[in-house]
């Protein structure tokens, strides 16, 4: 009768678990692959939402400073077409009551017969901290803004100017220009919605 054949003993080179140390470091390796693709797609994310941040504040400086240039560069001559500029280009509170704060300004540019020349020193962003607990001589917080369903957000804006003004009889008059102007968002179109002289 033929010799059995002995029954062959586990040795340490076969496999005996369900991974291999290769499987092993294959699905780590996979782990750190999958982590670092989320991580380079939130940071894509949030690199493309700064850059659009910073695209939208630079069109609400540029439609303060647009606005405030008509406002301080105002003429016996074009003074009816800046105010009308102006208006279209207001919205809210301050378009409600433009006539009523505007048509004196108006008129002592037209008796004046004055000519004026304006320039924009500085415009920027405020920020806003909302800090319940403000130390006394620092100024009330800003009015509320729009209702949401009228502007999607409004910014506030600081803006530096100087005007000259000169009429036949008396010398020049240089006018200094501290504004906070509120930028609103109202259906993708920017808008003036308040106006605010700081001293």
């Amino acid at each position: 009768m033929p010799e059995a054949e002995p029954a062959r003993q586990p040795d340490d080179t076969t496999p005996g678990g369900v991974f291999s140390g290769y499987g092993i470091a294959s699905a780590v390796l996979g782990v750190v692959v999958v982590a670092s693709l989320v991580l380079i797609g939130m940071m894509w994310s949030s690199h493309r939402a700064a850059v659009g941040e910073r695209e939208y504040q630079s069109r609400v400086l540029r439609s303060a400073a647009e606005w405030t240039s008509v406002l301080i560069n105002m003429n016996t001559d074009n003074v009816d077409a800046s105010l009308e500029k102006l208006r279209d280009k207001t919205v809210g509170e301050l378009n409600t009551d433009f006539d009523a704060s505007i048509t004196p300004y108006r008129e002592v540019v037209k008796k004046l017969q004055a000519s004026t020349t304006g320039q924009i020193e500085s415009v920027s962003i405020e920020a806003v901290h909302r800090d319940l607990s403000a130390q006394p001589g620092q100024r009330p917080p800003a009015p509320p803004a729009l209702p949401p369903e009228l502007a999607a957000r409004t910014d506030t804006v600081l803006v530096v100017a100087t005007s000259v003004s000169q009429n036949a009889a008396a010398k020049p008059t240089t006018v200094r220009w501290n504004l906070r102007l509120g930028v609103s968002d109202v259906d993708g179109k920017l808008m003036i919605s308040r106006l605010e002289s700081l001293r």
